[in-house]
Formats: structure tokens, sequence, C-alpha cells
């Protein structure tokens, strides 16, 4: 019985000490956007160019992107990564059709996570 006592004194104490450990971890991973662009008929949309912003400002004169223009997979995605847990705005666009009004502003990003959200293109 004693023994059976300790083996679970000593399971419980590194399920909690583990537990404890989870938040620091999250500091590790680079926190992510992932760009789901989809169509007026709510269809992922390839080969669109998106752009991210870090300010109203420069969102408005298309200046000072975060990191390279991208283009979306056949998924109509796109990720992007090591950002800072703050809100962007998103600027996506394919010939004629953009997201202008539509989905632009994130939400404050969570940090070491891979944060999602979808925008329309119209």
């Amino acid at each position: 019985m004693e023994k059976y006592f300790s083996k679970s004194v000593l399971w419980i104490s590194v399920l909690m000490l583990s537990a404890s450990f989870q938040p620091a971890q999250l500091k590790f991973l680079p926190t992510s956007l992932k760009i789901t662009v989809l169509n007026e008929l709510g269809n992922p949309s390839p080969g669109t160019a998106v752009t991210l912003y870090g300010s109203k400002e420069d969102y408005r004169a298309e200046l000072n992107p975060i990191a390279p223009t991208d283009t979306t997979d056949e998924d109509g995605r796109v990720v992007f990564k090591k950002l800072d847990p703050k809100q962007y705005y998103i600027h996506a666009i394919k010939e004629d059709k953009s997201n202008i009004g539509a989905g632009v502003l994130t939400s404050e990003l969570l940090e070491g996570r891979i944060n999602k959200v979808n925008t329309i293109i119209e």
C-alpha cells in the first residue's frame, strides 16, 4: 500500500510540475498569423497577394509592410511568422478584387500561438 501511495504522489507531482511549465514554453514558440483568403462565395482564393501592416497609417499609405508580400497557396492560405502579439492590418488583392472594407484588422494576436483569421475579397 505504501509503495502504491508513493508512486501516486510521485506521478501527481510530475504532472503538476509539467503543467507549471506550459505557459513558459509558449514564449519559445513564434507568434504566427495564418490568413485564409476567401472570395465572395466563401471559396478559397489561391494566388491572392497578401501584405501585412502594423499600423492604420502604413496600411492606408501601403508603406512599411511587416514582411514581404506573400501569395496564398491552393487552399487560399498564407502564414506570417515571428510576429509581435498585437493587431495587424491585412491587404489582400487579386486582379480587381480586394478585402478593402471586409476583414482588414485582426484582433490582437496571442503570443506563442498560430493565430487564424479569414478575410474576404470582393
